[in-house]
């Protein structure tokens, strides 16, 4: 499972003082989990925009923290500044990022939204897929009128706010609260430097198109429906905005995109559709570059995408999908593209203490050697599970690209990513055993002068102890899994590598029997005795399945020896 990721893009109406914007962010980090990854300030429209990232509670928080510094900080009635705005926090979107749909992110809009109303008395408007009419989806119309108009506007009842007093804060003006997709800003490098090139393919697949006209396409007259409105002919991508121009710093022109929803049309496919369009014109590609931050998902929907088209199988590391990506869409023509900075899961764990699966195989050795009793059997255990996993992998990966077997490498390539799968699922929890550890240590050391404090040292002590038996049963119901995969390619893999596959199942079943040691193990001295019973029940019977599992499996390798 992917971790929980939202985004938050509010717009301050302050865009020249820089402690008036300092003291907004430093009100956002001081939320932990929470990354301040852009501060983006312009004097001319007098307007900041902020990007931070992280989980959804902890996003909401720092949002709402930012809202009311903004509100305490930012006087409307003295504001000016070229870009539309009606209030002190103008608009703040939420954006899903990874592990969280747009139907849970509207309700953490909604309910922004409505804390804003109720806490600090400012009206809000909810848009976009917050909104709860079709007239407030579009931005432009709950900011309509902007400051100057909102006294007016909020007189009419037609536009009462979402939440919030219905009466004029000339202070903080009105907020607009929303939730949207993600924005990628994408630019794709021609082999020319004509702008007006480059402008026929951007109309070509940009989803507005180009004018229709009478007689010549470039010079008839613009053809007009019955109502007086200008015909347009649309072009091939959904939810795309692109324009041509010419860059002088890199001496080429680009069409410059705004993917405004990368589900509908993602950035690998805007850059094949543009290629087809280029080539139709006598024009080439010759790379890409994208402006801002992506999600990980997006490049690795990327890289399996130009993997399929060689038929080859998808089921490799993530760090090979990101650098086919790279090379395949020419990301790295401009200038270096560094998924550490340009990747937002990867620039939110930059500054994160050292995890144990980021340290090599000798780190980790001595790591788990030294004095400290962690990390220690539970992520042992867990790390030998995603090995023997990743064997099985390793095995439909080579099935893939066997000679002989071209048309079988959609079979293996399935197989392959489902091993991938688990064998990623099983590293998370490498260090969320220690994490458990840790819990358990950290609720033992909690104050206990008082009853209430011993109650409640108690509770935490019984709560790090649940947790700290469901984190290695979690490795045996996940690890359980990759015996599939592992049988599969024993069965139909490559017969040169089968042992490969029968050392995965013997890893696995090793793995299995270490994190149940560590189930029986935590529930020793459990209140909930009831709770420990049921989990060493259902652990033992995973145990008796991964024994039987493992010994047909070692039978199987053996007998096609």
């Amino acid at each position: 499972m992917s971790a929980r990721i939202i985004e938050c893009v509010p717009n301050f109406s302050e865009g020249n003082n820089m402690e008036v914007i300092r003291r907004i962010t430093d009100s956002i980090e001081k939320i932990d989990g929470v990354k301040l990854l852009d501060v983006d300030h312009g004097k001319a429209t007098n307007r900041t925009v902020v990007t931070f990232v992280g989980d959804p509670d902890d996003v909401v928080e720092a949002a709402f923290n930012a809202v009311k510094t903004a509100s305490e900080l930012i006087d409307m009635s003295q504001h000016k500044g070229e870009h539309p705005r009606m209030g002190a926090t103008d608009v703040c979107p939420l954006v899903p990022v990874s592990g969280v749909s747009m139907e849970e992110t509207v309700e953490y809009a909604r309910s922004l939204a409505e804390r804003i109303g109720k806490e600090l008395s400012i009206p809000v408007y909810c848009y976009e897929n917050a909104a709860f009419s079709d007239k407030r989806t579009n931005l432009a119309n709950c900011r309509e009128g902007e400051y100057e108009g909102l006294q007016k506007k909020l007189s009419d009842p037609v536009w009462k706010p979402d939440f919030g007093p219905a009466h004029f804060n000339p202070r903080a003006g009105a907020t607009a609260v929303g939730a949207r997709d993600f924005l990628v800003a994408y630019n794709i490098n021609l082999n020319t430097t004509s702008t007006r090139r480059a402008n026929a393919v951007a109309f070509d697949v940009r989803e507005r198109g180009r004018v229709k006209r009478d007689g010549h396409p470039l010079t008839g007259k613009p053809v007009k429906d019955k109502n007086g409105e200008t015909v347009m002919i649309p072009g091939k991508l959904k939810e795309v905005k692109a324009i041509g121009w010419y860059i002088e710093e890199y001496g080429v022109a680009q069409i410059s995109m705004n993917l405004t929803n990368i589900s509908v049309t993602p950035v690998h496919v805007a850059f094949d559709e543009v290629c087809k369009s280029a080539d139709s014109r006598g024009l080439r590609v010759t790379g890409s570059e994208l402006v801002g931050l992506i999600p990980l998902s997006a490049m690795l929907d990327a890289g399996r995408y130009f993997l399929r088209k060689q038929k080859r199988s998808t089921g490799v590391p993530d760090s090979e999908l990101i650098k086919i990506a790279i090379k395949s869409m020419g990301l790295d023509e401009l200038l270096p593209f560094k998924p550490e900075e340009k990747i937002i899961e990867y620039r939110m764990r930059s500054d994160e203490a050292k995890k144990l699966v980021s340290m090599d195989l000798e780190e980790f050795m001595n790591e788990t050697a030294c004095e400290s009793v962690a990390p220690g059997g539970g992520s042992v255990s867990a790390y030998m599970g995603a090995l023997g996993t990743a064997l099985g992998a390793m095995v439909a990966n080579i099935s893939s690209h066997k000679r002989g077997w071209d048309e079988r490498w959609d079979e293996f390539s399935a197989w392959a990513e489902k091993g991938k799968t688990i064998q990623n699922e099983l590293l998370k929890l490498v260090d969320e055993d220690t994490n458990a550890f840790n819990m358990i240590m950290g609720a033992f050391k909690m104050p206990k002068n008082t009853d209430e404090e011993k109650k409640e040292r108690k509770k935490a002590i019984e709560d790090a102890t649940k947790n700290a038996i469901m984190v290695p049963f979690s490795v045996m119901e996940t690890a359980l899994g990759s015996y599939e995969v592992i049988e599969e390619m024993v069965k139909e893999g490559n017969p040169n590598s089968v042992t490969d596959a029968g050392v995965g199942a013997l890893a696995v079943r090793a793995c299995i029997k270490g994190a149940y040691l560590n189930v029986c193990v935590n529930t020793e001295g459990l209140e909930d005795q009831q709770f420990g019973e049921d989990i060493k029940a259902k652990a033992a019977d995973i145990v008796k399945q991964s024994d039987s599992r493992e010994k047909e499996i070692v039978e199987k390798v053996l007998g096609r020896l």
